[in-house]
């Protein structure tokens, strides 16, 4: 088929845009429709309160891949990534509190004053991480092979993974076996003995998820997570203007390489003819000639919203139905009319710095699975997990002079609520988490001047995630890889000829990293040359 084909891509998330930058140096003519008024999807900028701006959804970065950052070459489009020093303050209600640098070092010998075995194995367990790079990085970036019939590349493909295992050693290769499927608060329990540290670090194996610390499996979600940042706490990032800014700045970069994009252009099926796409038709009634489609959006609303699901084969649209993609994340974020003190640190020193980064609320593997306790029944727990950051400490112009942004995701909140629902408990939700904070900050009540309480359902009808996922569907062992979304079909291709996915909801699905979007671009450049 010819170069200068016409592809759509519908929604403008970050992988979207990401793909449609690879089309368009592939040759190919992307068109990004994007439903709302801005480009970004979970990654976006918005005013809350009078004054007070901040990334809406997701609260920091990635990472983006290197190559892709360097491929775009985002720092041409005003794109400041912030770094702070300290990635996670991690307080504890009675005072204690732990940083954690981005110099490892640095943060062992903060952790000697507690424990010198932990201080020695948390250098052990840096280590262990960075020797898993090779294999991890190359997972995360490759195309999930056939399973029936390989192709010679995908055979290839496999022959390099398997080298790169295979310098792992004996040790590491069954370390990584035993690893995967293990309960991630067994695996940090192998390496450390202090409360803290193991949560801060289990944290990772079920952020956005429906597991818990003692979950089967969630070690395999950290360890994904590890491939795009080995650092034992993962990733503090924030772009300067909000996340709002990193998505422009990647829609301005695509544009500039040939993408066309349009906002306020809602998608409402997908034309299909002879089993292979032949259009879009927006809800404005206009229709769109293609070549190929690549959605964005995550499956279910791909396939049980965009097209008549009588034109799926059923063993595949039973699949999908049975993906798994209820969120367990609601968003709060607070106006305040001043910054918290937190009692664990001292006022007159270092007390901005140890703020700057991600702050984590959840002081025992116990406390986590408590929290996730709660969700399996439909309630959300009186003591969640948090992953907070106050985004003003180093990008001061998102708020008045003086005045502060607190932004908290909060775990566990379920999608189905047992009793009630999400408009009725939205105050709640507030409430637990202002009152959950103030163990750690007791002034931060008396400085709430406003207040956005973000639910699951809202996450679904207000930013179309399916069951409010954030990442499109479940990451577990049987919704990763070979298996993302289902079985047979983990390639980005789709049985509909000519319609792909490029979304979150692909291998290999993970937050911010861009690795979902570059991977399908590959592909679907091959299958339309």
């Amino acid at each position: 088929m010819p170069l200068g084909q016409r592809v759509v891509l519908i929604g403008g998330g970050h992988n979207a845009l990401i793909t449609a930058f690879y089309l368009a140096k592939g040759g190919f003519k992307p068109l990004v429709l994007e439903r709302r008024e801005m480009v970004g999807g979970g990654a976006i900028t918005e005013e809350f309160y009078p004054g007070f701006k901040t990334s809406t959804l997701a609260h920091t970065l990635g990472p983006l891949r290197t190559e892709i950052a360097r491929d775009m070459e985002l720092d041409k489009f005003a794109c400041e990534i912030l770094y702070p020093a300290p990635r996670v303050f991690a307080p504890k209600p009675d005072g204690g509190s732990l940083l954690f640098w981005n110099d490892n070092a640095r943060t062992a010998r903060g952790i000697a004053n507690i424990s010198e075995r932990d201080s020695a194995k948390y250098m052990e367990f840096a280590d262990a991480l960075d020797h898993l790079t090779g294999v991890l990085d190359q997972l995360v970036s490759i195309t999930p092979p056939a399973i029936d019939k390989p192709t010679p590349e995908e055979l290839w493909t496999l022959l390099k993974t398997g080298r790169n295992v295979r310098m792992l050693g004996k040790k590491g290769i069954f370390d990584l076996l035993r690893w995967a499927p293990m309960a991630v608060a067994d695996f940090v329990s192998e390496f450390f003995e202090t409360e803290l540290i193991r949560a801060v670090i289990a944290a990772r194996g079920i952020f956005g998820t429906a597991l818990g610390p003692w979950s089967a499996g969630s070690t395999a979600v950290l360890l994904l997570r590890a491939a795009c940042d080995t650092h034992p706490v993962g990733t503090a990032s924030f772009p300067r203007g909000g996340l709002g800014s990193f998505t422009r700045a990647l829609a301005e970069s695509a544009k500039q390489a040939g993408a066309e994009i349009r906002i306020d252009a809602e998608v409402q099926h997908i034309r299909i003819k002879d089993g292979a796409v032949a259009g879009v038709v927006l809800t404005s009634g206009e229709e769109i000639a293609v070549d190929a489609v690549a959605s964005g959006l995550d499956p279910k609303r791909t396939f049980f919203h965009l097209l008549d699901p009588s034109q799926l084969d059923p063993t595949f649209a039973n699949r999908i139905k049975n993906f798994r993609s209820n969120g367990t994340v609601a968003k709060v974020n607070l106006a305040l009319g001043g910054l918290p003190t937190f009692s664990a640190l001292d006022p007159t020193e270092g007390f901005l710095e140890a703020l700057s980064g991600r702050i984590h609320i959840g002081p025992e593997i116990d406390y986590l699975e408590r929290a996730f306790d709660a969700s399996k029944y439909g309630e959300f727990s009186p003591a969640p997990y948090l992953d907070v950051c106050i985004p003003t400490i180093l990008d001061p112009e998102l708020a008045p002079e003086g005045k502060h942004i607190l932004s908290a995701c909060v775990q566990f909140a379920p999608y189905k609520l047992r009793d009630g629902d999400w408009d009725l408990c939205r105050r709640e939700l507030g409430a637990v988490v202002i009152r959950t904070l103030s163990n750690y900050a007791p002034d931060l009540p008396s400085l709430v001047e406003g207040m956005q309480v973000i639910t699951p359902k809202d996450l679904e009808t207000s930013y179309s995630f399916t069951g409010g996922h954030i990442f499109h569907g479940e990451l577990a062992l049987d919704q990763i890889f070979t298996m993302r979304p289902v079985l047979d079909w983990a390639r980005y291709k789709t049985p509909i000829r000519g319609l792909f996915l490029c979304g979150s909801g692909t291998h290999p699905g993970n937050g911010l990293s861009g690795a979902s979007g570059a991977n399908a671009a590959r592909e679907i450049i091959r299958d339309l040359r």
